[in-house]
């Protein structure tokens, strides 16, 4: 099962496809003359503003779900595997597809406000909706809906469980089976309760979850303050080949550093997308600068903590694609979270494996909780006009189901079925966005106009020249008459 699995991802993850979302997120970044630098300030101001409503979540609400989609597993154990199959320069170019990834973020969460619909009293989109609305091809649409509810429901709940149970294994004897009844349990209490039990949840343990983590990497940085110039070199000459020990894994490197980044933060994944349109915002480049700068919050602070405790305690291995040992500092450990545990224990005896496991519960179950959602409304864009109660239903079984059966199996298999979930809707999401890239970017030159006149930003799409953007066109102002 394993060895099929790990061919399809061959082909998923090949290096030209690599490469191509590198060009892409670079072409973005380019037609919106690099908002990711010029706009930071609006990111950060609009995080805390709106409100939530009957039918939406607030931007910090929303922007709380996707970094609970987006903070997960990846930033321990796959931080840990980027250094172990594509040494420390793995690491630039996780920092690099982060950098060029939030323009993909900032496009595919636009599209997703732009043609959001109201649907059984929620607001629902994602790359479905802006795929069938935008393109007006259906059968491609349907198409990643099928795809997003396998990946999210079946394929990939599983690495999140499994480097939880994995955690809890190594620091408190735990046996997975447990560990995955447990999660379960608690899952289902949470998923049962609908998006708005989400949103609540997500607000609270995804901010509290983040600092914590990102502390103890800083005390552990400043421990060791005099190893940091050459950290930060050790990153560099190794991602461009000018290491001599790391420099026979430039192709590694790169493609480690890309699949496990965008693994990591999901810039055009489509999945910060679902929860970007859930929000309450009165135009839509808001939200898509919100969730732009969620990619970095993921990939250059929580990602890059694991990173620098693993590199200035030198608690990791690497290998060459033959198998062999370029470093090996920890022998007979799994690449995974045990990198991590290794590097907090060597500076906090006694501390370091429980806290990873604390940590990765919280970073993998509200990554799970998050994949619930997504499954959804695509479950709500599958079933529209019909009675969808059974199906969602049906799909919360499946999904507790598979993060059971995650949890107790091996952690390579769960890897491969994630990166071939994963690979699947990058490929069809990033083909939408690029056909559909030009409402985007109109939408957020209207935005910087309508600032620059010095008003709050209101989306008319008629005005613009965008067609199919219902709600704003119905829906929005009906409400907005209503409220006056």
């Amino acid at each position: 099962m394993e060895q099929i699995v790990t061919s399809i991802n061959n082909v998923l993850w090949s290096q030209w496809v690599i490469y191509t979302i590198l060009g892409i997120g670079l072409i973005f970044s380019i037609l919106t003359r690099f908002l990711q630098v010029r706009l930071i300030k609006d990111m950060v101001k609009l995080m805390f503003q709106g409100k939530s409503s009957e039918a939406g979540v607030s931007s910090f609400q929303a922007l709380s779900i996707a970094l609970s989609g987006r903070v997960g597993t990846g930033n321990i154990a796959g931080v840990a595997t980027a250094i172990a199959f594509g040494g420390p320069g793995a690491i630039f170019w996780m920092w690099a597809i982060a950098f060029i990834g939030a323009s993909s973020a900032f496009i595919e969460s636009t599209l997703a406000q732009i043609y959001k619909v109201k649907q059984d009293g929620q607001y629902r989109g994602g790359p479905a909706y802006y795929i069938e609305k935008g393109t007006g091809v259906k059968w491609f649409a349907v198409l990643f809906a099928i795809a997003a509810l396998i990946a999210m429901s079946i394929l990939m709940p599983g690495v999140q469980s499994n480097s939880i149970a994995l955690g809890v294994k190594n620091a408190f004897g735990i046996s997975p089976m447990v560990t995955g009844i447990a999660i379960i349990v608690l899952l289902g209490f949470i998923i049962f309760g609908g998006v708005k039990r989400i949103a609540n949840v997500a607000q609270v343990i995804v901010p509290f979850m983040a600092l914590g983590y990102i502390l103890v990497s800083l005390i552990i940085v400043l421990m060791n303050i005099t190893q940091l110039p050459s950290v930060i070199s050790l990153i560099f000459k190794s991602a461009f080949a000018l290491d001599s020990a790391f420099g026979g894994l430039i192709g590694m490197a790169i493609s480690w550093g890309v699949k496990r980044g965008i693994y990591s933060n999901e810039a055009g994944q489509g999945t910060g997308a679902h929860p970007a349109a859930a929000a309450e915002v009165s135009h839509p480049a808001k939200q898509g600068l919100v969730q732009a700068f969620s990619v970095y919050i993921d990939t250059l602070f929580v990602c890059s903590a694991t990173a620098f405790m693993i590199l200035f305690t030198g608690m990791y291995n690497t290998t060459r694609p033959d198998g062999t040992f370029i470093v090996q500092n920890l022998k007979g450990i799994e690449a995974g979270p045990g990198y991590t545990q290794a590097a907090i224990e060597s500076i906090f005896p006694g501390f370091g494996a429980g806290f990873v496991a604390i940590a990765l519960f919280f970073f993998a179950f509200t990554t799970i909780m998050a994949y619930y959602y997504i499954a959804e409304t695509n479950i709500a864009y599958l079933a529209r006009g019909n009675n969808s109660k059974w199906a969602m239903f049906l799909l919360k079984i499946v999904l507790l189901g598979a993060t059971f059966y995650g949890a107790v199996k091996t952690a390579g298999l769960a890897w491969a079925l994630g990166d071939t979930g994963l690979g699947i809707m990058v490929w069809l999401n990033v083909i939408a966005i690029v056909l559909l890239a030009k409402p985007a970017i109109i939408t957020l030159k209207d935005y910087e106009k309508q600032k620059k006149q010095g008003l709050d930003p209101v989306f008319d799409p008629k005005a613009i020249g965008i067609k199919n953007a219902d709600f704003w066109e119905k829906e929005y102002k009906k409400e907005q008459d209503h409220a006056s």
